[in-house]
């Protein structure tokens, strides 16, 4: 939003500092490098731990061939997403991410409505990958227990507060260790290749009971779901939409690395190519040692990989120890999807989208981190956890939500990308050259697919209990955008501030006589 806020003072008390909307804007510190931005995407994608906690979805649709050959597919496809992302993020780096991309690639005239819906799929979208990765993980504490004590079965008030209690830790890395955001990514990454190995060699040395390779890579059951068996597979693709989803959220870290326009693009793309050989070493084996299906499905809180590491390894204390590689894994994805939704936070809040935006859009330069933002999302996220009092399937509509809002918030500045005939992209450095055009239209088609299969519950016949409610959690976000779009956002947001500020210099030739004259009339 262009000057509409007047910067704040320095508040002495607390370190807190209202970052301006105008020109004289402070750019927040540049701590974060390549390395880094590619190290948090890999945390929030967190392979192993997002595959393992979602692992029921794809058995329950498909088994092996939907298990790993659905993820084959995903992650290629996940790759044109990321390069289609990385071409625009390239021209325009910046914290707002996909929302401000949005408004840079519309024309004048829709630029701020693009920019509103983008931002509110897109914030919805960190704010849930969030919830469902610090839920997911509170779960699979939970089942550590029933490791120990099989006949342990967490009632709703433990998963909750697990799920609060990783949300606690989650929040606090990021607010009282934030300088350290360089060295926490370089651990995770270091740390889950570890793990990887560690687990590809236990599970085929200790491993009583060897699946044919036939079943590993042809095996196809899709009875459990009662959809018919085409249609099954496309629904179990869930696991690997979720796990490959966290790639576009590091775009909201631009403003604090050094030469965003050629790290930030980098690091996507690479961030996904290494989470899809990662996948690919950590299915195969987990495949050759799966125990019978129906057992791993029988598992009260829907989390059964801590009972796989176990009847694999024969004992108790093997599969403990190869649940808490996991579990770390969990906690460095938890965090790191935290930072994202809270940069992202902060980003729309500082255009004044968000209710409270003054409040949202204080940065504190003491901690080196969006404190405001950062509660808020916490505080959202825990919110959104009390779904589970009333649905059993609430893991898969958060899941379900999450990928739809971030592959939507993607799929839009693509799409408004193929429609302008690629115009702003064709100085990117981030080039795909003469298979852009193919290689956008096909990221668009899947994700209009993947929107309505996400929508459906794992199986069939559907009862309330089971239903996946990621349409109503969708819808209701939707209801809440509308109302503040006609409660304030019709009349002041004009998409974000950079678009008539530091962006002008960026537009098409065609575009920039029509932002003079927005100017003028804002003026």
């Amino acid at each position: 939003m262009s000057g509409a806020s007047s910067p704040g003072g320095l508040d002495g008390s607390n370190g807190l500092k209202r970052v301006s909307t105008g020109n004289k804007r402070k750019d927040l510190p540049k701590n974060l490098s390549m390395v880094s931005i590619m190290g948090l995407s890999f945390a929030i994608m967190a392979v192993p731990f997002g595959l393992s906690t979602t692992l029921a979805l794809s058995l329950t649709n498909g088994q092996s061939v939907t298990v790993l050959w659905g993820w084959v597919l995903v992650s290629l496809i996940s790759m044109g997403i990321a390069a289609s992302l990385a071409e625009i993020c390239a021209v325009y780096p910046t914290a707002g991410g996909v929302y401000y991309w949005a408004a840079m690639l519309s024309t004048p005239k829709y630029r701020a409505i693009a920019s509103w819906i983008t931002g509110w799929l897109t914030l919805v979208g960190n704010w849930t990958v969030t919830l469902s990765i610090c839920f997911s993980t509170g779960q699979l504490f939970l089942s550590a227990i029933t490791i120990f004590r099989e006949d342990f079965v967490p009632n709703t008030w433990q998963t909750v507060l697990m799920f609060w209690a990783v949300m606690a830790v989650c929040t606090s890395v990021n607010a009282f260790f934030s300088k350290h955001l360089n060295l926490l990514n370089t651990i995770c990454m270091i740390w889950t290749a570890a793990s990887v190995l560690i687990l590809l060699i236990v599970l085929l040395v200790t491993a009583r009971h060897r699946n044919t390779a036939e079943y590993v890579f042809a095996h196809y059951d899709a009875s459990l779901s009662g959809y018919p068996s085409g249609w099954s597979f496309f629904v179990g693709l869930l696991q690997a939409a979720y796990t490959l989803t966290g790639y576009g959220m590091v775009a909201s870290l631009c403003e604090e690395v050094q030469n965003p326009h050629k790290e930030v693009p980098k690091a996507m793309v690479l961030s996904v190519l290494m989470a899809g050989l990662t996948g690919v070493m950590y299915l195969i084996p987990l495949l050759f040692v799966l125990p019978e299906v129906n057992i791993i499905l029988s598992v009260a809180n829907g989390q059964p990989i801590g009972l796989i590491f176990t009847l694999v390894t024969g004992s108790k204390a093997g599969g403990m120890g190869l649940l808490a590689l996991i579990l770390v894994i969990a906690l460095f994805a938890g965090t790191g999807a935290l930072t994202a939704a809270s940069r992202c936070t902060f980003a729309f809040a500082r255009d004044g989208a968000i209710p409270g935006s003054r409040l949202w859009s204080q940065y504190n330069y003491r901690l080196n981190v969006p404190l405001y933002g950062l509660l808020l999302s916490s505080a959202i996220c825990c919110l959104l956890g009390l779904i589970y009092f009333g649905s059993n399937a609430a893991f898969q509509s958060f899941v379900g939500v999450a990928t739809i809002c971030l592959s939507t918030s993607y799929g839009f500045p693509i799409l408004v990308n193929i429609l302008n005939n690629r115009k702003a992209v064709q100085k990117s450095t981030f080039s795909l050259g003469k298979f852009g055009y193919a290689i956008n239209i096909a990221t668009v088609t899947w994700i209009i697919l993947s929107v309505v299969l996400f929508c459906m519950p794992v199986s069939i016949p559907v009862t309330a209990a089971g239903m996946n409610y990621a349409s109503v959690v969708f819808m209701g976000f939707a209801f809440i955008s509308v109302v503040w779009y006609v409660i304030r956002g019709r009349k002041t947001f004009n998409g974000p501030e950079e678009v008539f500020i530091e962006g002008v210099d960026q537009f098409t030739a065609d575009d920039e006589e029509h932002a003079q004259v927005e100017k003028k009339q804002q003026k």
